[in-house]
């Protein structure tokens, strides 16, 4: 068999694994879970990689990682390596971190400082808003730099969030409302004057649709997670069809604490891709430490509640997160291989917290670290599970999993939709 004949046979498998997913995502029972190949089959994966990593608006970080001029992370999206830059003149920028002249990866650390971007094969240099400024004379004279700049991915910033997108077609939707949103219910939290306290990177052996399902259902939190339960309430928002009037009573008494601050707290959903809303943690607790109490002495921008409860907000299809009073969480979920999934998790506190003094970054984690851990389990029993010969769709509570419904069936439309287009354009 030639290469040809190799290169044929792996477009044909792509093109049969479009048409399979196609007819699986358009057979499939509503508010069932998926079909076994979504979760497993590495061609399935990679389709999923191309029409919803490569194509939708994925967060990637915090403007106060980067607070100064080439300051930058680093992140791997697939096989594709990009990074996050402050320019001089302030503004976030995103590249492929990858030379123009043979590819070589140029920031090989997860974060650091420059004053330039430097290749180290060649020494190729850009500068932060990615112009090539040397090349040597080795290229010779006809070289023409201003062609050879660094391949730029679209990057939004909102309230402190970045969020990029590899494709030149992103999806707007009503992503720039959600933006908006996210603005005005971020600002009083100040972010740019905040700072990363610690950081962690969790490996899960299971699809990153399974670590997201996990996520948006607490049906499974009462016999998986003491410490987590010990401030956090299982209402997933105001709207949560399970919620007793108690909570609503106990709901009512907290948003009139925060209108009299002028603390943005109500439900704004846009699809099922985004939502933000605000809900208080369990009487008598401040932030999600394991025994409720305050998480760092100084509360974070123009906040003076310290009972200001959890802003939780969704982005799909990879994020959910948790304002408090006087520290944030943050969580990123990015897949690695069809049945391995990476779980981001930041911490951030005011950015004049001393360490040691302000806060413990043992204690800020302690909560999560085990409640990752434990959703790691989770997701890596139910994915060898997902794997046997005897698995089939199994349905959903629509009460208890609606939040998993959502998901699923947004993950189904923004596939089916962009496998489409993908159609029509060959």
């Amino acid at each position: 068999m030639t290469q040809n004949d190799l290169l044929n046979l792996n477009y044909s498998c792509i093109d049969s694994a479009r048409e399979n997913m196609t007819r699986l995502l358009e057979e499939r029972d509503a508010n069932y879970s998926l079909p076994q190949p979504l979760y497993n089959d590495p061609y399935l994966f990679r389709i999923d990689m191309e029409e919803v990593f490569q194509k939708e608006w994925l967060f990637v970080g915090m403007s106060s990682e980067i607070p100064t001029k080439g300051d930058y992370f680093t992140v791997e999206i697939g096989q594709n390596p990009v990074l996050i830059v402050r320019a001089a003149d302030g503004s976030v920028n995103a590249f492929h971190n990858t030379c123009r002249h043979r590819g070589s990866r140029i920031c090989l650390e997860h974060r650091g400082k420059v004053a330039n971007l430097v290749c180290p094969y060649h020494q190729w240099t850009y500068d932060t808003k990615g112009n090539l400024l040397f090349a040597g004379t080795e290229m010779g004279d006809g070289f023409d730099m201003k062609q050879h700049g660094l391949k730029a991915a679209q990057c939004k910033v909102a309230g402190g969030f970045i969020f990029i997108c590899l494709s030149d077609q992103a999806p707007e939707n009503d992503f720039e409302e959600f933006l908006a949103t996210l603005e005005e219910y971020m600002e009083p939290y100040d972010v740019d004057n905040t700072k990363l306290a610690v950081e962690s990177n969790m490996y899960e052996k299971a699809n990153w649709k399974l670590v997201i399902e996990n996520n948006r259902e607490c049906y499974h939190c009462a016999g998986s997670h003491p410490e987590l339960l010990n401030t956090l309430l299982e209402w997933d928002d105001t709207n949560d069809p399970r919620a007793p009037q108690d909570f609503l009573d106990y709901y009512a008494t907290q948003a009139a604490a925060w209108d009299a601050e002028n603390i943005p707290h109500q439900h704004k959903s846009f699809g099922h891709r985004n939502r933000i809303v605000r809900m208080p943690l369990k009487q008598g607790t401040e932030v999600m430490t394991i025994d409720g109490s305050q998480g760092c002495t100084k509360l974070l921008g123009r906040i003076k509640n310290r009972q200001l409860g959890s802003m939780r907000i969704l982005h799909l299809p990879n994020s959910w997160n948790h304002m408090q009073s006087d520290h944030f969480i943050v969580f990123r979920v990015l897949p690695i291989s069809a049945q391995e999934s990476l779980v981001t998790t930041k911490w951030f506190v005011h950015k004049d917290a001393v360490e040691g003094v302000d806060y413990d970054p043992e204690r800020l984690r302690q909560v999560w670290d085990a409640t990752n851990d434990q959703d790691r389990v989770l997701g890596e029993e139910n994915q060898r599970g997902i794997n046997s010969l005897s698995y089939q769709p199994g349905p959903y509570s629509t009460t208890y999993e609606f939040g998993v419904i959502n998901f699923l069936d947004w993950y189904s439309q923004s596939v089916l939709s962009t496998i489409s287009s993908f159609s029509k354009t060959k």
